[in-house]
């Protein structure tokens, strides 16, 4: 059946993915993003079959607008930095709590029959008992992680108290094309992809044992597509994760094994602030939606470093 979806920060990383699914599947898109961070290049492929808005969702005549007709909102506009919101905590909470509030606010005005919501395991702060799991306990260490909490509970408050069905997926390390390794603030995989395509040491701050759960983009559009239609998930909180623990030595040896050359680690001090270990606990996705990664690291690392070396 062909339904009207709007996806939030659909011009981003794992936005622009979800785009290009909801299209292959036939259905009318719209997208919301005022290209802080996403770019309209990630929408090439798309541009002539969606209809595109530029805009913020803390602007409520523009919602008004983009809401009209639509039957499923993807929400993933945000403020996505935890470093830069330690520097900017205000414009954090407007564009991530406000934002988000306004968003669901509209949505229920406008009959959507049901948000699907981007959190983070950054709610979990530095939990030491793992896996992380959605009964773990939560600690803000950031505005990010504490704005990311705060939808959180404001969405199960619209399933229960406005009939409004949401689901908020907790993400732990995402991975995959499109994500830029430009950024100050960019992620380990592809800052290592990049420099092994250059040929240059990969920096390990620290010794190279903590872990972390990397889920390809692939697998985070399926979880999104399954949580919005999936009845038994409204009104709940789901880490998206593949439960296993990498480290970051390891993902130099997928690396290694998928490009010829071996990668030069250098050695640099541990950055103040940084967790060991962090990994989630996929099994309540997994018996309540049916929900499990497929994607194994080697094969995603590989699509992903395709695409980087086309970029």
């Amino acid at each position: 059946m062909k339904n009207t979806y709007l996806v939030t920060g659909g011009a981003g990383f794992i936005g622009s993915h979800i785009v290009d699914f909801l299209v292959s599947e036939g259905h009318d898109v719209r997208v919301v993003d005022n290209l802080s961070t996403g770019k309209i290049e990630n929408l090439n492929s798309v541009i002539d079959q969606i209809e595109f808005i530029k805009g913020t969702i803390t602007d409520s005549s523009l919602m008004k607008t983009a809401l009209e007709g639509v039957d499923y909102v993807f929400h993933l506009a945000a403020f996505i930095s935890v470093p830069l919101s330690m520097e900017e905590p205000e414009k954090c909470f407007e564009d991530n709590i406000s934002g988000t509030i306004q968003l669901l606010e509209a949505s229920r005005k406008a009959g959507v029959k049901k948000v699907v919501l981007t959190s983070s395991a950054a709610v979990y702060g530095d939990a030491e008992k793992m896996p992380l799991s959605e009964l773990s306990e939560t600690t803000s260490l950031s505005p990010y992680a504490a704005s990311k909490r705060t939808n959180e509970i404001v969405a199960e408050l619209y399933t229960r108290a406005f009939d409004l069905p949401t689901v908020c997926l907790r993400y732990f390390n995402v991975y995959g094309p499109r994500q830029t390794p430009k950024s100050f603030y960019a992620a380990v995989v592809p800052i290592f992809i990049e420099k092994q395509i250059n040929d240059d040491s990969l920096i390990i701050n620290g010794d190279g044992g903590q872990t972390r759960d990397f889920v390809f983009v692939k697998d985070i559009v399926r979880a999104n597509w399954t949580a919005m239609h999936c009845d038994d998930a409204n009104g709940m909180i789901f880490n998206i994760c593949s439960g296993k623990q990498t480290s970051l030595l390891d993902l130099i040896d997928a690396l290694d094994s998928i490009k010829t050359n071996q990668s030069t680690p250098v050695y640099a001090e541990t950055r103040i602030g940084d967790i060991y270990h962090s990994f989630g606990d996929p099994r309540k996705a997994e018996k309540i939606m049916g929900y499990v990664t497929k994607t194994e690291l080697v094969d995603g690392l590989r699509i992903t470093m395709d695409w980087m070396k086309n970029q």
